[in-house]
């Protein structure tokens, strides 16, 4: 057997014994996500995806923050497209962090802690809630209020039952 397959066939069974004894990995309060090789998706350090946070609120729209401009908040870094974004987060962090951590909103309501994709977003009385896709936001939509209350009380339960 050659080296990468015994290095597979080890991965593998560590996987199944993890399932099989019903054991799951810590959860991120910070949502970190990035989809990486195989086996999906594991947490890359970088806040919602490297996106803007604040430029939801400031220009209405998903802008990619850089490298450039960042801060570490909650035990994620955070990155913004310009200086002055940086300087309103540190600010206010809370006012421009997304809620549920930048979990999907909608997956919470769910009872599931899932990944985002940066263009499926909505804010609500001053608050950012983002979405896993297309389909997710239509399903948001169709009673935000609900899915927040709902949301709302189960958030911190699902990062303890994650860790």
């Amino acid at each position: 057997m050659t080296s990468i397959k015994r290095i597979f066939l080890a991965a593998m069974l560590a996987v199944s014994s993890l399932v099989a004894a019903n054991v799951t990995l810590a959860a991120e309060p910070i949502n970190t996500l990035e989809k990486k090789g195989f086996f999906g998706y594991k947490a890359s350090g970088i806040a919602i995806r490297g996106y803007d946070t604040v430029a939801y609120f400031t220009q209405g729209a998903p802008v990619e923050g850089s490298p450039s401009f960042t801060t570490d908040y909650e035990g994620a870094t955070w990155q913004f497209s310009s200086q002055e974004h940086l300087d309103l987060f540190e600010a206010e962090p809370t006012k421009y962090a997304p809620q549920y951590g930048g979990y999907c909103a909608y997956g919470v309501a769910q009872d599931g802690l899932v990944k985002i994709e940066p263009e499926y977003w909505s804010i609500l009385d001053g608050k950012l809630y983002l979405n896993f896709s297309d389909k997710v936001q239509r399903l948001w939509e169709q009673d935000v209020p609900g899915f927040i209350e709902t949301a709302d009380a189960k958030f911190e339960a699902l990062l303890e039952s994650e860790k």
